[in-house]
């Protein structure tokens, strides 16, 4: 992992106006000084086993089958098809909110191009959506290295606004990305939490990969609010006038529950999962969860 102090602060990166270009920045930065890397690798399917022969990879022996018949077989895949990767970004009003540098949608978007710049530099292929109660945009999936102009534009143009749905985004997904492949869903997750994990779990039964970025606030992680205050609803009409240090204890607790739940769920549907707050270093967050998939993946 590389010395946090090489890291931007979303301070630093927020002076970069352009999103393509703090995109590409946040990338190419971390990975500076790295070899190449297959990141997210290839989507492949099992195919059969042959024989050893002298020169084969390793990594690909089939080391039960060796255990059984102590004979030395390899697996062999049918590549089906480099990454396809389907952004899915929040836009909902509850991710207007903010109180740092970037606020939580700001930070989302900044998230998932990032990571569709990766994967495209990868020659990997990607596409984006945007829902609050519904799907807003949906940016094909390409892997033509100009595509992440599309893929920003759609970002660019989306403001916060309405509910969150997931449940019924997530199912919209299942039904119109037949192809296993990838999904990266960057949310803060208010919102029905069971009708949330319902759709991470459609999307897993379907055979594909899901990840989960959840973007908080540090306000809404840690609650710091002291003197008289009034909360408004972004995504309601109501309201509460109240002394936030008289909530802090039970508001932590309700937030702990639910964050526990989260990641016990995620983890029994076999979906990635990691809390991220928006103030972060972008590049950090990306490079620690980027090296844990790669040691996952060895």
């Amino acid at each position: 992992m590389p010395d946090s102090k090489r890291f931007l602060h979303p301070e630093a990166i927020k002076r970069i106006a352009r999103l393509d270009l703090r995109a590409r920045h946040i990338v190419e930065g971390f990975l500076s000084g790295m070899h190449r890397s297959p990141y997210f690798g290839q989507s492949v399917e099992f195919l059969q086993h042959r024989e050893y022969v002298a020169g084969d990879d390793l990594r690909h022996v089939d080391w039960k089958v060796w255990a059984r018949q102590d004979r030395l077989y390899v697996k062999q895949f049918e590549e089906d098809t480099n990454l396809r990767c389907t952004m899915v970004v929040d836009v909902s009003k509850s991710m207007q909110y903010g109180t740092g540098a970037f606020n939580k949608y700001e930070y989302a978007a900044t998230v998932a191009a990032s990571l569709s710049y990766l994967v495209l530099q990868q020659q990997d292929a990607v596409g984006c959506i945007t829902f609050d109660e519904k799907v807003r945009m949906r940016i094909p999936i390409r892997s033509k290295r100009n595509h992440i102009h599309s893929i920003i534009e759609s970002l660019n143009v989306e403001t916060p606004k309405d509910k969150t749905e997931v449940y019924d985004v997530l199912k919209t997904i299942t039904e119109t990305v037949p192809r296993r492949g990838m999904i990266i869903l960057v949310s803060d997750l208010l919102g029905d939490v069971e009708g949330i994990m319902k759709g991470l779990k459609l999307l897993r039964q379907r055979g594909h990969d899901v990840l989960v970025f959840h973007v908080m606030d540090d306000d809404e992680l840690d609650f710091e609010f002291s003197g008289p205050m009034r909360f408004d609803g972004l995504e309601t009409d109501d309201f509460l006038n109240c002394n936030p240090r008289s909530l802090r204890e039970g508001y932590l607790d309700a937030l702990h529950q639910f964050l526990d739940s989260v990641r016990r769920q995620c983890a029994q549907n076999v979906v990635d999962y990691a809390l991220i707050r928006t103030s972060d270093p972008l590049d950090a967050v990306l490079a620690k969860y980027l090296s844990n998939r790669m040691s996952v993946r060895h």
